[in-house]
């Protein structure tokens, strides 16, 4: 996630400039070429704007949609992720107030210490590669090349201050390690409930957190599983492909209307107008995907590590990890 106030121009042309400059390239031929047949051939390949402007409306609206639609991925993935952070809190409270016994202690940070390393293996698991994601465009301060190959890694290094090796060891047999971080979590409730270290009232309260974490994890990977549809976005780029294709003809018959030489003006407009419509394009494209690990993401890892600060003040644990601020450059993951 970007986290200044905003984007800086010289930015976003930097990130969006390739359409720009083919453009540019595209209309100066188009426009060399009108001269050209117009001078010497007598003819006039330039289109009437209307009906093309046409087109540029229905690929407007069409931009609309899906735009909307991607930012209501991500915006839904921020919500999900909300109420992550709302029950670890209250799971975090619910455990200290509800277990009881000589060993109470101990259990607790059992207990908080599982469900950090939960965080940890979720936020892992969502940001593994798709196919259709900007895999080539992650943030590498933030993540290696290839996130899948180094998963297993990652999660060593990460969770061996969280939960034993011998436990760890019988996760790494299992397709996905934090839906068996809740289950074992459910299992330990249990055997506390039997143990008369927590009534059965008690433990169906926290039970019930643990379920929400189920459905929380189950949003978010139902938001990374499943794409945008490819039909949407592939056509999107298609129409927006073919409207610029047609724009510097219909430039042309707008700018020169009469008026010798004022057709070189269309070149720097279309060009720039071809910038605008793909640089919506674009911005739809990089919302899609809310947990990829590039400049838009939802920045589970910072929030994550919110949530391990709350957690571990609440058991007074001596070794409280920093909040994850923005790097040089903004950008918070």
């Amino acid at each position: 996630m970007y986290a200044k106030r905003n984007y800086g121009f010289w930015m976003t042309l930097n990130w969006s400039k390739k359409p720009f400059i083919v453009g540019m390239i595209y209309t100066s031929v188009v426009a060399v070429c009108y001269a050209y047949c117009k001078e010497q051939l007598g003819f006039d390949i330039s289109l009437p704007w209307q009906p093309i402007g046409t087109l540029g409306v229905a690929v407007s609206f069409y931009l609309g949609f899906k735009n909307n639609a991607s930012y209501d991925r991500t915006w839904e993935a921020r919500k999900i992720w909300g109420a992550i952070v709302n029950n670890s809190r209250s799971f975090g409270a619910a455990a200290q107030a509800y277990i009881k016994g000589e060993t109470r202690e101990q259990i607790i940070r059992e207990l908080i210490y599982r469900h950090i390393a939960w965080l940890t293996a979720l936020r892992s698991q969502l940001r593994l590669s798709k196919e259709w994601e900007h895999t080539t465009e992650r943030l590498n301060q933030y993540y290696v090349s290839n996130v899948c190959e180094s998963y297993y890694t990652f999660m060593d290094e990460q969770m061996q201050k969280l939960i034993s090796k011998e436990e760890m060891q019988l996760y790494k047999e299992k397709t996905n390690i934090a839906a068996q971080l809740l289950r074992k979590q459910t299992e330990r409730l249990e055997e506390l409930y039997e143990n008369g270290q927590i009534d059965l009232f008690k433990q169906l309260e926290l039970q019930k957190l643990i379920s929400s974490f189920y459905d929380e994890q189950g949003k978010s990977e139902r938001i990374k599983n499943f794409p945008f549809p490819r039909q949407y976005a592939s056509t999107t780029l298609w129409i927006t492909v073919i409207f610029s294709l047609l724009m510097p003809f219909g430039m042309l018959d707008i700018m020169e209307n009469g008026k010798t030489g004022m057709f070189w003006i269309s070149v720097p407009l279309t060009a720039m107008t071809i910038w605008v419509f793909f640089l919506m394009e674009m911005i739809g494209d990089y919302s899609e995907n809310p947990f990829e690990g590039t400049y838009n993401d939802i920045p589970i890892t910072a929030i994550s590590r919110s949530i391990e600060i709350d957690l571990l003040e609440m058991i007074n644990d001596p070794d409280i990890p920093k909040p994850i601020t923005p790097n040089e450059h903004g950008f918070l993951m």
